[in-house]
């Protein structure tokens, strides 16, 4: 009963962030659902703190190959795994390490604004881009940027500010309403900077354990480790 429960809310947590996508994204862009086959072939190319890991830029058939904010999070998720949250130091470190050690430029993670529907009825998320960011592969937010101690924001940017800048939005483009890791891109070496969700870059999976326990529920004979 209680595994039933669980599931239920892990489905209708899905169904919420698919929600949550449809209202973000046009032209009929959603936020994928899992699918078994490629949860039972994901590709993981290190292990850390007991999670695996996806990098783009490793496997053959991504090398090369950049996607917006929505692409990596669906190329992940139908994969039973979501874009890269960076909740604790160490593995935002370990990540960093990545980036300098390959010498990639950016990648995305699952960092976002709140911008849905739902954020504006909510006190504690306001003002969002000081208060309304969260991780979204979990749903768990983050300190207000104004700490400038428990998250990684940049102190720089392509204005000279410290992030988040919003500064395309500023410049009459899009709304930078999403988190990406960029290495030492403005200078400022290797920190978290808000940029608008369409531009394409390589990305880092990691395991979803709502995502993969979901599945190996709806398919108990499917081998998944």
């Amino acid at each position: 009963m209680v595994l039933q429960i669980t599931m239920m809310l892990v489905w209708s947590l899905t169904l919420m962030m698919a929600a949550f996508a449809a209202g973000q994204f046009k032209n009929g862009r959603r936020l994928e659902t899992p699918v078994p086959s490629l949860c039972a072939q994901r590709v993981i190319h290190e292990r850390q703190n007991g999670k695996g890991f996806f990098f783009s830029w490793k496997d053959p058939s991504t090398q090369g190959q950049e996607e917006d904010w929505l692409g990596v999070r669906n190329y992940c998720r139908m994969r039973c795994m979501d874009a890269v949250s960076l909740q604790n130091s160490a593995k935002n470190e370990y990540i960093k390490q990545k980036l300098i050690q390959d010498k990639i430029k950016y990648i995305w993670t699952s960092g976002r604004v709140c911008d849905f529907k739902d954020c504006e009825s909510r006190p504690d998320l306001q003002p969002k881009r000081i208060n309304g960011w969260f991780w979204t592969s979990d749903l768990q937010k983050l300190p207000p940027v104004t700490d400038r101690v428990h998250n990684d924001w940049s102190e720089s940017g392509g204005i000279k500010r410290p992030q988040p800048d919003n500064r395309e939005e500023l410049q009459n483009g899009a709304p930078e309403n999403c988190l990406a890791l960029l290495n030492n891109f403005y200078g400022d070496g290797i920190h978290w900077h808000d940029v608008a969700c369409h531009h394409r870059k390589p990305f880092v999976c990691e395991e979803s354990d709502s995502l993969l326990k979901y599945v190996q529920y709806n398919n108990p004979n499917l081998r998944l480790t």
